[in-house]
């Protein structure tokens, strides 16, 4: 099932800031929530491997906010795709449409990108799609429909976009263009992939 319950305890667990409120909770309480999360005194106790790559695997999961099916499922197909199955994984995470939403400066947060998409307000290539999970390919056009470009949400994220270079925004026509399928340097995610790809090849 996908993340619920409070992002900054969330984010708090994962040691990555999921929504700008979870960023400034982050700067006061860093530690991971729970008694056990305050730092204690000593030695630091090992983690191990299986550890190290769940936490690996849930950072990714929550980043994208996608169901453990959903992940297994893009895993599967790119290991079976040929290439890099690192690469192939991230291609298939960044090409959905609530991704490139949030990547190209149209929404604040991956929660926010879903619902702009689920609730109608975006369009691809000039047609309205509302499945958050739809595959954008190199030189679709994502945009937020004309009637909805004044939601306050979408003019504060535009306002102070910065998309990475495989996304070129266009703020007067409030469109992103997917210029090719990036390579892991240029994704702006917190994950060590190589974890994750040894979590689900057990």
């Amino acid at each position: 099932m996908k993340y619920t319950g409070p992002k900054a305890k969330l984010s708090r667990s994962l040691g990555i800031a999921l929504t700008p409120k979870a960023a400034r909770v982050m700067e006061r309480r860093p530690n991971p929530p729970g008694q056990h999360g305050v730092a204690q005194r000593g030695r630091p106790r090992r983690v191990s491997d299986y550890k190290r790559q769940l936490v690996e695997k849930q950072r990714l999961r929550a980043q994208y906010n996608i169901h453990e099916r959903q992940m297994r499922n893009y895993f599967r197909k790119a290991a079976q795709r040929k290439g890099n199955t690192p690469d192939n994984l991230i291609h298939a995470l960044e090409s959905r449409l609530d991704a490139v939403v949030l990547r190209g400066g149209l929404a604040p947060t991956i929660y926010a990108a879903r619902q702009l998409v689920s609730h109608g307000h975006i369009l691809v290539n000039g047609k309205r799609v509302t499945y958050p999970a739809y595959v954008i390919h190199p030189n679709d056009v994502v945009s937020v429909k004309p009637s909805s470009r004044q939601i306050p949400v979408v003019v504060e994220a535009v306002d102070g976009a910065a998309p990475p270079p495989y996304l070129e925004l266009d703020k007067d026509e409030v469109a992103v263009t997917l210029r090719y399928l990036p390579p892991r340097e240029e994704v702006p995610i917190i994950c060590d992939l190589s974890q994750v790809v040894e979590f689900y090849s057990r």
